[in-house]
């Protein structure tokens, strides 16, 4: 068998709405999330090996296997019956806990390249049933585009495109974590749950101001009271021209939309000179269909 190899982009998300709705009896939190892909994208080679290994650029990264991509080539290969193995090579974009979902991104890629590489014909709905073993925004991260998530976050729908907009994000120097933040939310302390209905409807129309005046996420309240740094990076892309601004995820990295360019860039230039927060300008993206990345055999 000739050696071969793939490369795939793995896109990070931001969420649109994000709101909870009840603690459900398995432990998880019941959701409802509009989530979008956008550009900003780590680099994943997969390589034909005898075993399954992990490196990355990311020095502070575990590639050991607990490493959610690795995971990804572990689940996919017992569950098929490979007898095959995988290098895979993670160039990390997307900065890590940042509620970017960065690690799911990096696992979507390996199950549809592996898919693929490993020649498994496995269709979308498997793949994604799959990626829910592994995390909630796993399947997300399978599908991409525009999505309502549902259940723990795993259940998906596929919503209108979101219409192009540019976003600025930017993630402060703290580290937060999602079972911390989930660990700490009360319903009561909720004032405005987000109106994902009518974000719904603003999507079928093609009404990006509506959809920018609908964002929300109810796990402001756990993370903003923690670190004042949110609230002050929301502030400052707004007062900068962001049509609206929003914590992504558990956090924290902040998003803005963006009508222009030129107007990301000059936003992005004000907080990279006045805050000490990781900050880049992307943009959002369509679904993930056709993206399976280059590939190549040799002898």
């Amino acid at each position: 068998m000739k050696d071969a190899w793939l490369v795939l982009k793995a896109r990070a998300k931001i969420n649109l709405a994000l709101d909870v709705l009840f603690r459900r009896p398995d432990g998880y939190h019941e959701v409802a999330m509009v989530m979008q892909s956008v550009a900003l994208a780590d680099r994943v080679t997969l390589e034909t090996d005898s075993a399954i290994s992990v490196v990355a650029t990311a020095a502070d990264l575990d590639c050991g296997p607990s490493n959610l991509a690795y995971r990804a080539a572990a689940l996919l290969r017992e569950r098929c019956g490979v007898d095959r193995g995988v290098r895979v090579t993670l160039e990390k974009n997307i900065p890590m806990a940042a509620g970017l979902a960065g690690g799911s991104a990096d696992a979507a890629a390996v199950l549809r390249g592996l898919n693929r590489l490993w020649g498994l014909g496995l269709n979308l709905a498997e793949l994604e049933k799959l990626g829910a073993v592994l995390g909630s925004d796993v399947p997300f991260c399978l599908r991409g585009g525009t999505a309502l998530a549902t259940g723990r976050g795993e259940a998906l729908a596929s919503l209108a495109t979101l219409p192009p907009v540019w976003v600025v994000l930017a993630k402060p120097p703290v580290a937060v974590s999602t079972a911390w933040v989930y660990g700490n939310y009360r319903s009561e302390r909720v004032k405005a749950h987000p109106d994902v209905d009518g974000m719904k409807a603003c999507l079928a129309s093609g009404d990006l101001l509506g959809v920018a005046a609908r964002l929300g996420n109810v796990l402001e309240t756990v993370t903003v009271p923690a670190y004042p740094e949110i609230a002050a990076l929301k502030a400052a892309m707004l007062k900068r021209g962001a049509m609206a601004s929003l914590m992504s995820g558990s956090g924290p990295t902040v998003f803005g939309l963006v009508d222009s360019l030129h107007r990301a860039e000059e936003i992005a230039a004000a907080l990279r000179s006045s805050t000490s927060a990781w900050v880049a300008v992307t943009e959002t993206v369509r679904g993930l269909e056709g993206e399976d990345g280059t590939t190549a055999a040799a002898d």
